[in-house]
């Protein structure tokens, strides 16, 4: 098994973060999504963030008034750092737990999850598909009705739609921010506006056009009426 297929294994991720100690943050870092997060989520939510790392994503979650920030990864190595790291501050608890297997939590017991990458990585790693499905059937799972998914993904919708879609279990939007960090005056989107998704989703292609430099944020609603499988 090589590395580039073994994102999906703990010992891959426990050994990077033996090597990389400093932190680092996925795609984003939580200044340039917290204007949406703030008009998704109130401070008094309950807030999973999956595949956690040793962002600084979930404290700077806390410094901005959440109260309720829960950090899973899948790896040992860096839960017991990031445990050590924060050990003083109550409101942002780390464990250990593998994404696709949250049964430590109950059904319905957030009213958010993000995720920065997670399922990208599972995408590139073995059993790509099975095991992409059950993540999103878990963070479902744990979701209360009308809670939020939020998804921050280099997938554009060609590739990320239909896998959501899918299992029809949400209600999608779908946002976009540059990938490089930019001044507000300069930025080329507005991240607190859904973009206009057709079923095919070619009206999003043809807004942005070819090779946008963007990360896409799929914001995806728990809604009870819809087929559970």
């Amino acid at each position: 098994m090589t590395h580039s297929h073994a994102y999906g294994e703990e010992w891959y991720w426990d050994d990077r973060y033996r090597k990389e100690q400093a932190t680092f943050d996925w795609y984003q870092r939580y200044e340039a999504v917290a204007p949406l997060l703030r008009l998704l989520l109130r401070p008094s939510h309950r807030i999973l963030l999956v595949g956690c790392g040793n962002s600084p994503f979930g404290e700077e979650m806390v410094n901005d008034d959440y109260e309720q920030v829960v950090n899973i990864d899948i790896s040992s190595v860096v839960i017991r750092a990031m445990q050590s790291k924060y050990s003083h501050l109550p409101h942002l608890q780390y464990m250990k737990m593998d994404v696709r297997d949250m049964s430590a939590f109950e059904d319905n017991s957030f009213d958010a999850v993000i995720d920065k990458g997670t399922l990208d990585s599972i995408m590139c790693g073995n059993d790509s598909q099975v095991n992409a499905t059950k993540m999103l059937k878990e963070v479902h799972r744990v979701l209360k009705e009308r809670g939020i998914y939020i998804m921050i993904t280099y997938g554009d919708p060609s590739y990320r739609l239909g896998l959501l879609t899918d299992l029809n279990l949400w209600n999608i939007n779908i946002h976009v921010i540059d990938k490089i960090e930019k001044s507000p005056d300069k930025r080329a989107w507005d991240i607190t506006k859904p973009l206009p998704l057709n079923e095919s989703s070619s009206s999003i292609a043809e807004l942005l056009g070819p090779k946008p430099d963007v990360h896409y944020i799929y914001v995806c609603t728990k809604d009870g009426s819809m087929r559970k499988e």
